[in-house]
């Protein structure tokens, strides 16, 4: 299938999994989200479950991409994760949050589901555990087990996440926890400039 057509498959994906949930989700609602009929679909898709793997995976890969940080300093690279999970770009617009949401309550029973979001969680850990693991060698920051200090963050990014979805919280609430976590087992501030 063309990378067009993927996309656009993909994000009426997204429309109907915020709009119906995932218990009212069907191919024939992915299809009236966009230009693309619910046989298409079924031809590129053998079953709803490949076709959600397929979103998650893109939706997934997204958010990994902007994990990933081209600076050297581990506090401007903490810094980024942190822009990442609390910032999103406009989560409004492209009800990501939600649509993860509903995926992640289907995990339990849904062993691909499970396992992507598990991936997604190493990815997290160990992508904030290397940081911190960096800024302590470097002295950026103080002692501290980057194990532990990966497992606060993204269970707080997970906890933050379903305070957006369920509550209506916006981000910016946990990340204020989150950073004031990070100043109490690092001792360092986060978004706080750093020295050149």
């Amino acid at each position: 299938m063309d990378a067009e057509t993927r996309a656009e498959i993909l994000e009426a994906t997204n429309r109907a999994l915020c709009e119906h949930g995932y218990a009212g989700l069907t191919v024939q609602r992915i299809a009236e989200e966009s230009s693309v009929t619910s046989a298409a679909i079924h031809y590129h898709f053998d079953t709803k479950e490949e076709l959600l793997n397929a979103f998650l995976d893109d939706r997934i890969e997204r958010f990994e991409s902007k994990l990933s940080c081209g600076a050297s300093d581990p506090r401007k690279r903490l810094d980024a994760v942190l822009d990442a999970v609390f910032n999103p770009e406009d989560p409004d617009v492209d009800g990501f949050p939600v649509a993860l949401m509903e995926l992640k309550a289907q995990a339990p029973y849904h062993e691909l589901f499970r396992e992507r979001f598990l991936d997604l969680d190493d990815v997290m850990r160990g992508t904030v555990a290397d940081i911190v693991r960096d800024g302590v060698e470097t002295g950026a920051f103080d002692e501290a087990d980057p194990a532990e200090i990966a497992r606060l963050v993204t269970t707080m990014s997970n906890g933050a996440h379903a305070r957006a979805v369920a509550l209506d919280e916006h981000p910016a609430e946990t990340r204020r926890v989150v950073e004031d976590a990070l100043e109490l087992h690092l001792g360092w501030t986060p978004g706080a400039e750093v020295e050149r």
